[in-house]
């Protein structure tokens, strides 16, 4: 490699490397979030949610990949451009690969990590995630017993334990079934226990009642001694998790179980599931060549309307959309699972033909006018809303 080529790989993959841990640290903080609730509803220890956190960290680094790739390869294009080392690549007669051969050789290494991602850390962090949660539910009698709070077990589900005695008995304890639209029903125990068996935790109730209303109003009582009662049914709370298309690796997808009843009563979301991991591979060289495509040219600043980098986010954001936007209509519809592989391969040959005729790749022109107006009236606005603020709040507006 070339020392220019080396240069150009150097800057590019610093930019990639602190785009990718930025942006990873801002989504996958929004995921960890919507997993708040494992300590907060159902009681898990801090070291449950952490590890939780971190089984959902492999879902996002290939989603977040493609956008690295393009904000690296538009920000070092740019910049360059800005200094001028474009047009002396272009003057010493070096070939346009010297700019293409660095910024595609950390793009296929980035899709081979994606896709090795995709297919060995992702499933079996998937599937972590799916046994810690499902444990979690599965012990979730032994958090929800809080004196004189009603605790929600599931939609539909709630329980509420009136004390807690010191020899182990609860005492007041009510369970609410409201989960079937014509039938409510209401357990009321004096006084119950929980008992561990090979299953799980199971709520004896002793000395109550169970008030059944129907849709129509009528109401019936059953009188009890003792009924044992799993919680675990309520929450789907068995230890053994149920797994889904995402959750599976490649080589079950491509011969699942036939007695897999998920995939016997959607066979076509296994195969959608089958080709986005046979196709999502490719985008961070999709927006490896959009970069180029958009950037790659020495040009003049009076040329150029729109920041180089906002117009390759743009472009990748629509074909990354596309994308989503097959996948999960895949799993209803077959003729998306050809757009799948469409998608990608269909920019990729597009940026081919702009980078081979040595045109640039630009947002249709009235865009980037009504863009450009629109962030002209938006400054001019602000600088506005600024001067007036400063007028009233100055020392000449106070006095």
């Amino acid at each position: 490699m070339r020392v220019m080529e080396y240069y150009i790989l150097r800057r590019t993959l610093a930019i990639f490397a602190a785009a990718l841990a930025w942006v990873l640290v801002i989504v996958w903080t929004t995921q960890v979030l919507n997993r708040l609730d494992i300590v907060t509803s159902n009681g898990q220890s801090a070291a449950t949610f952490f590890a939780v956190a971190a089984l959902a960290l492999p879902a996002v680094i290939p989603i977040i990949m493609p956008f690295a790739i393009g904000i690296a390869v538009a920000h070092t294009l740019a910049t360059m451009n800005a200094d001028s080392e474009l047009v002396v690549i272009n003057a010493a007669g070096s070939p346009r690969s010297t700019i293409i051969r660095p910024i595609l050789t950390i793009a296929i290494i980035s899709s081979i990590a994606a896709f090795a991602i995709n297919n060995t850390l992702e499933p079996f962090a998937r599937q972590a995630l799916r046994q810690t949660l499902a444990s979690a539910n599965a012990d979730l009698i032994a958090t929800l017993v809080q004196e004189g709070t009603f605790q929600k077990v599931d939609d539909g589900i709630f329980v509420q334990i009136s004390e807690r005695r010191a020899d182990g008995q609860l005492g007041g304890i009510f369970v609410v079934d409201t989960r079937a639209p014509d039938m409510k029903l209401v357990y009321h125990a004096r006084r119950g226990a929980t008992v561990e068996r090979e299953t799980g935790s199971v709520l004896v109730l002793q000395d109550g009642e169970i008030q059944r209303q129907s849709g129509s109003g009528d109401v019936s009582i059953i009188r009890f001694e003792s009924l044992p009662m799993d919680l675990s049914q309520f929450t789907n709370g068995s230890d053994r998790p149920t797994l889904y298309p995402k959750d599976q690796y490649l080589p079950y997808l491509l011969n699942p179980d036939p007695e897999d009843k998920f995939f016997a009563e959607y066979p076509q979301a296994f195969r959608a599931e089958l080709h986005m991991r046979l196709s999502e591979w490719l985008y961070p060289i999709v927006f490896a060549l959009i970069g180029i495509a958009v950037a790659g040219d020495a040009r003049s600043f009076r040329e150029a309307r729109l920041h180089p980098l906002v117009t390759t986010l743009a472009i990748g954001l629509a074909v990354r959309w596309a994308g989503f936007y097959a996948g999960n209509e895949a799993e209803s519809v077959p003729f998306f699972s050809f757009m799948l592989y469409a998608v990608p391969i269909g920019t990729i040959i597009i940026c081919i033909g702009f980078i081979a005729s040595n045109r640039v790749m630009e947002l249709p022109t009235h865009w980037v006018e009504r863009l450009s107006a629109r962030f002209q009236r938006d400054r001019e606005a602000l600088a506005g809303f600024g001067a007036r603020t400063a007028r009233r709040f100055g020392p000449r507006g106070r006095a």
